[in-house]
């Protein structure tokens, strides 16, 4: 398969998706019970549980483009549990993370099964690699810790790591077998009619241009409009474009090569085996991998040049990215995949807060304005339980979720102040070349 065009900046996952016809956008004034912005995980996952719990009402989902087209559609495919961000301060506390983004990843096996939906996924574990000697044995000890209290992750040494994936360095890695990695738009494509059987209404090509806050919220389009009395912003990295978060987010762009599709037992003569869906590392330039269902292995992440921030922190691309690098730490992890040539490169925009931690919650003067934003890398998995927490705070139903690092509820949101332009740019460039690593604090105790 010939490389693209950068310009085109195509996904594989985008690439690979089966045609459908667009759903039409939005013409006209409408009036609904519930408007979502946003087609991605957040947006669609909010859809569907917001459309079973409620059936009777009215909502319209409006899409800037098309399904997937933001970093759902554009990420690196593991489907991960933890929040980025969150070191817990016991066992008991990590089991209640770890339980609540399990429950995001059950939601999504749970969904494909019901609706028996043809998606491009894996469920077989993925791992958490370690490259410092010191850092896997404080692994291995909190494995067995969380062990106790009924967190199902397996240490590897070095011997029981290498007879699975051999990885330049790595000395050990902490296995989840509840993880694993999703196609998004394969999965979101096979949801959409799933969504509009439940009667929502969903209109591509119709970004917004405006919002009018109220008790009954007016979300402007070019061609429309929709008043509703709640809406819900799924919009992630691009939300600060429409008027919120500015201050509390930052968006990124993240650089993704895949290769050539080869048989499984070739990958494992190149040192991955068929067994692998997935894995990250321990590095503050987190390096991630993941083996698609046609044998293509996908992998950003590593050094400075797998991120860009553009002034004024746009997440439009710009047609610059440093791929190049991208492709060196692949190969200088796993030296025999320079054998197989690279046929995708690209890029999508990651929302991070300060300190990594996603948010959920509600806002506003009214209380009726939603949102799920900041995910960090982990929005496989946290995007799609968004759609059952807002689901749940809509419906007065959160218990289950105060208290976890991510959900704001209807207090005020915890994000941390992000310094304005041309501070933050500034910062951001300084800290990555002088150091090569992310300007960020160290993880929240939890």
């Amino acid at each position: 398969m010939p490389l693209r065009a950068i310009d085109e900046n195509r996904s594989l996952w985008a690439e690979t998706a089966a045609p459908r016809d667009p759903c039409a956008a939005l013409s006209g004034d409408r009036t609904a019970d519930i408007v979502i912005i946003g087609g991605g995980f957040t947006g669609m996952s909010t859809a569907y549980h917001m459309a079973t719990r409620f059936p009777d009402r009215k909502i319209i989902l409006l899409e800037a483009r098309k399904i997937g087209n933001g970093g759902s559609g554009r990420n690196g495919g593991l489907m991960l549990n933890w929040v980025n961000g969150v070191e817990p301060g016991d066992p008991l506390r990590a089991k209640a993370i770890y339980d609540a983004t399990r429950e995001g990843i059950d939601g999504i096996a749970q969904i494909i099964d019901t609706h028996k939906l043809d998606v491009r996924w894996r469920r077989t574990g993925s791992m958490n690699v370690h490259t410092r000697a010191r850092g896997a044995e404080e692994a291995a000890a909190e494995v067995e810790a969380l062990n106790a209290v009924g967190v199902p992750l397996q240490f590897l040494d070095g011997k029981a790591l290498s007879a699975q994936l051999q990885l330049q360095g790595a000395v050990g890695a902490v296995l989840d077998p509840t993880a694993g990695h999703l196609d998004g738009i394969s999965f979101l494509n096979a949801l959409l009619p799933v969504v509009l059987g439940l009667g929502v209404t969903v209109h591509e090509n119709s970004p917004v241009v405006a919002i009018e806050e109220g008790a009954r919220c007016v979300v402007r389009t070019a061609a429309g409009s929709v008043t509703a009395a709640t809406l819900v912003l799924a919009t992630n990295a691009y939300t600060p474009a429409l008027g919120y978060f500015r201050d509390r987010i930052m968006p990124l762009h993240a650089h993704v090569v895949a290769t050539a599709p080869l048989a499984r037992t070739e990958w494992a003569a190149h040192g991955w085996g068929p067994a692998v869906s997935g894995f990250d590392d321990d590095l503050d330039r987190v390096s991630y991998g993941c083996m698609s269902t046609d044998g293509q292995l996908v992998f950003g992440g590593g050094v400075n040049g797998a991120y860009g921030y553009h002034f004024g922190g746009s997440p439009a691309f710009t047609g610059t990215a440093d791929f190049e690098s991208v492709e060196r730490r692949l190969h200088a992890y796993l030296p025999e995949a320079a054998k197989t040539p690279i046929t995708h490169r690209w890029t999508g925009p990651v929302a991070l807060t300060w300190n990594r931690i996603c948010a959920m919650g509600v806002r506003g003067a009214h209380r009726n304005v939603y949102y799920a934003l900041g995910y960090a890398g982990h929005g496989v998995t946290l995007a799609n339980l968004a759609g059952r927490v807002l689901t749940d705070a809509y419906s007065d139903a959160d218990e289950r979720w105060r208290g976890l690092p991510f959900y704001d509820g209807h207090e005020p949101t915890r994000m941390a102040w992000i310094p304005p332009e041309p501070l933050r740019w500034v910062g951001y460039h300084v800290m990555t070349r002088l150091t090569g690593k992310s300007p960020r604090k160290r993880g929240v105790r939890s």
